[in-house]
Formats: structure tokens, C-alpha cells, sequence
């Protein structure tokens, strides 16, 4: 009981529902492995979470896990240590504290309390000073200056100062200025665009129906690379009926473009029908490239998916229903098949980097140690490809990534050691433009609005 004469401690308030939600789904992040573009929309389903509310929390969410980076170099200046002596727990609420200092229109106050009340619920009185101290002293400064004091020099580092404004790991950005080549000076567009909300895209089963016809059924805009992509501006496209009844697919347009490619590769000698997608799971890709040959009238047509993850092979299944898809629950680098494929795709697991837009913690999980380890990967499931393609027949190819070691260089160990040629693989993405040099094809977000989609057509002798 108080005594009478002394005030109560005033009782701290928690995290109103958008902030707990954006803090739930980091700490789920960081103690998990969680994917936070999968955990945030179950956690706003389960809370009834709607409207404004849900906007912010995913604004604070999906901002605050691309900018880690940088949120914790600038944790780390103003606190006065580095990030791995900070609870981790403090830590998550800083990161949300200064997100929403440097990159939301959320005023100072509102920033601060906020965080500081909540730091006093998860721990103390004490600790919530230090969180408070940090935060004063981060909100002393905007972002530019802090990117002024802390970014490294753009005259000695371009690549690193790049990096550092744009929220990058070093290691990617230079991955991305590789990749670019000549075209390096587009870097600072490149990595702006990870940050840029992605739009929805779909693919219009082509046997079902039209992406015109598709764009009027959603409220959708018409693609502008692929015959039957459709763009949706927001919204949850699991709730759409035309996505629930099969007949259409949430799809990235350059993944769209990389299944029709498969199609449109030119073969010597007649297509059987054999066709073959050598790394299926989930099936969007499979359901289109057999969607396609069967509106074309390919002669007994037959895609064999294979896939060796029972839960994505089972999604394969339900992708590719009532379409002719065998699925095969094989290592595609020993999977048993009988050669003689017409056509094979080969898209390949690897790092994903071209597709950080739409993962917003990627960029911070994967590290420069995955990248031999795939590509080791990456060559073995191209030699399968290749030796169960016919003479004649084509193999494509593709990667989420533009990474030169997950590329060109597993495409030069296939011309090094099997006999294969490289076929000029730009005419087979038309009408997209900007794709290099040749004679593979790189997408980049920046310029077709695409994820950052590589492929090479190689045909076997």
C-alpha cells in the first residue's frame, strides 16, 4: 500500500496493437529465423488488425528489418558500444525507436515514450534510461547527418558508401556493381528499389483465361513484359477468387518470363512433349510452363516436375491441378529419369538477392559463406539437366539472383565440361528491353520492375 502522502509510480503503458505487432514480428525475426513477410500478416489476422493500424505496423515491420543495418551502426554511435552488447531484446525496441526517427513522420515524442515505456515493462526503470538516452540522442540528429558522420566516403569507397545509405550489406552491393558491369553507375537506383514496395503481380492461367480478362476481375493493370501478367497495387491476393479457383497464380512477371522462355526456345528437330522442370517446388513456374504448352496444342505434352520437399512437392500438386504435371519426388541431381527431354528448366535454389524487395530480412541473413556452397549446388542440378536433355533439346537455365558466381560463372563450368552451346537468350524475353550484353538475359527491379532474374538457354549437342 502507498503510504499516505507518497505518489504512486505512474503505471507505463504497453505498445499500442500496431507497434507490438511490428515488435512481435522482430522478435520472431531475430529469435527465430522468422520470415517477416509471413509472420506479420498472420499476427495482424489473429489480432483483428486492419486499416491504418495495419499499414503502420507494416511500414515499422518490413522498414525496420530492410534498414537493420543501418539502424545498428547508428544504435551503436549513439549508445557508446557495439550492438552485440546490447540485450537483444533492448535491442529490437531501439531498432523500432530509431526507425521511426530516422525514416517515419512519427514525432519525436511519440517515438521515444513509446519505446522507453515498453523497455520499462520487457526489464526496469534502469534499462528504459539507457533506452531513453539512446534515443535523445539519435533524435538530436536527422538521418542525413548521421549518414554524413557514420556512411564511408564516397571518393575512396563508392561501392561501401552506397551500401551503407541504401541499407545493404557491404558484400551485396558489390555482388549487384559486378553484376551491373559497365552499367555500375545504375547501382544507387539498383538497391533503392529493394526498398520500393513491390507490386502484387499475377499470372493469368492462359487455358482459363486472359490477363485483360484477369485485370477486370481483380481491378488489376495489365502487365507490361509478360502476355499474362497482371498487377495489383495491394491487397491480399490470397482472397481473390480467381486466385482461390487455380486459374490464376501470384507470380513475379520475371519469373513469368522465365517459364515462357522455356517454351519459346527454338530445338532441333520436333517437340515430343517432354518436357521437364528440374527444381519445381512450389509449382508456379511448372503450372504456367504446362498452361502454356497445352493452350499451344503441344502433342502429348507431359511436364515432369520434380521436387524433393514433400511439403513443396505437395505444393506443386495443388499448383499444377488439372494441368498435365507429373510430379516426382526425386534429388533432381539423381533422379532416376529416363532421358530425352525436349525441353528442361532449371531454376535453380540459390541466394535469392534478386529478390530482397519482397524478403525484407534477406539481405542481413545471408552471408557471403552461401554462395560456394549453392553454386557447388547449382552446377550439379545444370549437369543433371543436361544429361537427361535430348540432343537438340534446350535446358534453361534461371537464378533469383544476379550474383556472377551463381550465374555466368556456373554457366561457363556447363560450357567447360558437357556439350552444350550458349544460345542468345535476349529475343526470348521480347518485348523486354536492357537485358545485356547476350547472351543470357539478367532482369533488374530498377529498370523492368521485376525481380532481379537471371537465364541462360544452353542447347545440347
Amino acid at each position: 500500500m502507498t503510504r499516505p502522502g507518497k505518489r504512486r509510480p505512474p503505471r507505463r503503458k504497453e505498445l499500442d496493437p500496431a507497434r507490438r505487432a511490428a515488435f512481435d514480428v522482430l522478435r520472431a525475426v531475430s529469435e527465430r529465423d522468422a520470415y517477416a513477410n509471413l509472420a506479420l500478416p498472420a499476427i495482424l489476422r489473429e489480432r483483428g488488425i486492419h486499416g491504418r493500424d495495419a499499414a503502420f505496423a507494416t511500414e515499422l515491420t518490413y522498414g525496420t528489418c530492410r534498414t537493420r543495418g543501418l539502424l545498428d551502426a547508428v544504435i551503436a554511435d549513439a549508445a557508446g558500444r557495439t550492438i552485440d552488447k546490447i540485450d537483444p531484446v533492448l535491442l529490437d525496441l531501439l531498432r523500432l525507436g530509431t526507425y521511426q526517427l530516422l525514416r517515419t513522420r512519427v514525432g519525436q515524442h511519440a517515438a521515444v515514450s513509446t519505446t522507453v515505456e515498453q523497455a520499462g515493462l520487457e526489464f526496469d526503470t534502469a534499462r528504459a534510461g539507457f533506452v531513453n538516452g539512446v534515443l535523445r540522442k539519435i533524435a538530436g540528429r536527422d538521418e542525413a547527418d548521421w549518414l554524413e558522420e557514420l556512411a564511408p566516403p564516397a571518393s575512396t569507397d563508392p561501392v561501401g558508401h552506397q551500401a551503407f545509405v541504401h541499407a545493404h550489406p557491404r558484400w551485396i552491393a558489390q555482388a549487384f556493381a559486378d553484376a551491373l558491369g559497365a552499367d555500375a553507375g545504375e547501382l544507387s537506383a539498383l538497391l533503392a528499389s529493394d526498398d520500393a514496395r513491390p507490386d502484387v503481380h499475377l499470372a493469368a492461367r492462359p487455358t482459363a483465361l486472359s490477363a485483360a480478362e484477369l485485370a477486370e476481375q481483380v481491378h488489376g493493370t495489365v502487365g507490361r513484359l509478360s502476355p499474362y501478367a497482371v498487377y495489383l497495387a495491394g491487397g491480399d491476393p490470397g482472397l481473390l477468387a480467381s486466385v482461390r479457383d487455380g486459374v490464376a497464380l501470384v507470380q513475379d512477371e520475371g519469373s513469368q518470363l522465365v517459364a515462357r522462355a522455356v517454351t519459346l526456345a527454338p530445338l532441333r528437330g520436333d517437340d515430343g512433349g517432354r518436357w521437364l522442370d528440374l527444381c519445381a517446388g512450389p509449382g508456379g513456374k511448372t503450372a504456367l510452363l504446362a498452361a502454356i504448352g497445352q493452350a499451344a496444342g503441344v502433342d502429348g505434352l507431359t511436364v515432369t516436375a520434380v521436387e524433393p520437399a514433400p511439403r513443396r512437392a505437395d505444393l506443386v500438386e495443388e499448383n499444377t491441378r488439372g494441368l498435365p504435371v507429373e510430379v516426382v519426388r526425386v534429388d533432381g541431381r539423381e533422379s532416376g529419369l529416363e532421358p530425352g527431354f525436349d525441353r528442361v528448366l532449371v531454376d535453380a535454389p540459390c541466394t535469392g538477392l534478386g529478390a530482397l524487395r519482397r524478403r525484407p530480412e534477406a539481405r542481413w541473413r545471408r552471408q557471403p559463406g552461401d554462395v560456394p556452397q549453392l553454386a557447388k549446388l547449382q552446377r550439379e542440378l545444370l549437369a543433371s539437366a543436361i544429361r537427361l536433355t535430348r540432343p537438340g533439346g534446350v535446358v534453361l537455365y534461371a537464378t533469383c539472383s544476379p550474383h556472377l558466381v551463381e550465374t555466368v560463372g556456373v554457366v561457363a563450368d556447363a560450357l567447360r565440361r558437357h556439350p552444350v552451346e550458349a544460345l542468345d537468350a535476349r529475343p526470348l524475353f521480347a518485348p523486354a528491353e536492357g537485358l545485356g550484353p547476350g547472351p543470357y538475359v539478367q532482369l533488374w527491379p530498377h529498370r523492368h520492375g521485376t525481380d532481379a532474374m537471371f537465364a541462360a538457354a544452353l542447347q545440347v549437342g
